[in-house]
């Protein structure tokens, strides 16, 4: 007795007619919370899906925990904010490449009457130490992300101890610090991106910026193949091309609210 083979075709008509469809591929990718409240990833993820028939799956974190889940082979590919961290990722051998991506810069917000008198300082130094010595509040991600580590740096240099019933660590992403310090009329530090994404819901201003030591820059990195040969580098390494190629280095350009841009391209043409 012959056995009839059924051509590929038949199948897959079979499968649609059933209901039933091939998995979309995807990839998943830990960021930060604030690239995420941003609002850019909901521009730039979509060409890149559709040119790969790929599902990004964005899992916002902060830094450190987007790191951790990079040292154990748990996503495909980072995009953060840390760079003393990220460079520590490498030379542990987790990543295989740090890439530039964009930047935006941390931003000093607080009450519009600015009780702690920050739009005087001169520097960001003087601003911490403003904050500390007011009676007004300063409310901290205390996540381990980009943000919080920036922050503790920043007392770290004005060669404070935050400490005490006028600091208040939360252990939030970007946009839930952004609406307890608008609650509480108290301070934080934000990127700059995910303060005008929130600009419209919340009554805090930009009180000081512009320091050097205040630039935040994001990067792309791939992550260590022989580590973890499960991880789909090669559509991570398609991904980390995409969002620096010219196509998605301007949807980062032109991604804006309000009129304002949020983020500036870093891959240099």
């Amino acid at each position: 007795m012959k056995t009839k083979t059924i051509p590929a075709l038949l199948i897959l008509s079979a499968l649609l007619l059933t209901g039933t469809t091939i998995a979309q591929e995807r990839l998943r990718l830990a960021t930060t919370t604030s690239t995420d409240n941003s609002g850019v990833l909901k521009v730039l993820h979509p060409p890149f899906e559709a040119s790969y028939d790929v599902k990004i799956d964005v899992i916002a974190v902060g830094t450190g925990k987007a790191l951790r889940l990079g040292e154990n082979g748990d996503v495909d590919v980072l995009m953060v904010h840390a760079p003393d961290a990220e460079k520590a990722f490498i030379a542990k051998g987790f990543g295989s490449a740090r890439l530039p991506v964009m930047h935006n810069d941390f931003v000093i917000i607080g009450p519009a009457d600015d009780p702690a008198d920050v739009r005087s300082a001169t520097g960001i130094s003087q601003a911490m130490k403003k904050i500390a010595d007011g009676s007004t509040g300063f409310i901290s991600r205390g996540d381990d992300s980009g943000t919080h580590k920036k922050e503790l740096s920043l007392w770290q240099t004005a060669g404070i101890e935050p400490a005490g019933g006028w600091y208040l660590s939360v252990g939030q992403g970007m946009g839930a610090v952004l609406k307890i310090a608008d609650d509480r009329q108290a301070y934080t530090l934000s990127d700059r991106g995910t303060y005008l994404a929130f600009a419209g819901k919340i009554g805090l201003e930009v009180l000081h910026a512009g320091d050097e030591v205040l630039l935040n820059p994001y990067h792309v990195i791939l992550l260590d193949r022989e580590r973890h040969p499960h991880i789909k580098s090669r559509l991570a390494r398609q991904y980390a091309d995409f969002i620096r190629g010219a196509e998605g280095q301007k949807i980062i350009a032109d991604f804006r609210i309000d009129g304002k841009q949020l983020f500036y391209p870093d891959v240099v043409r």
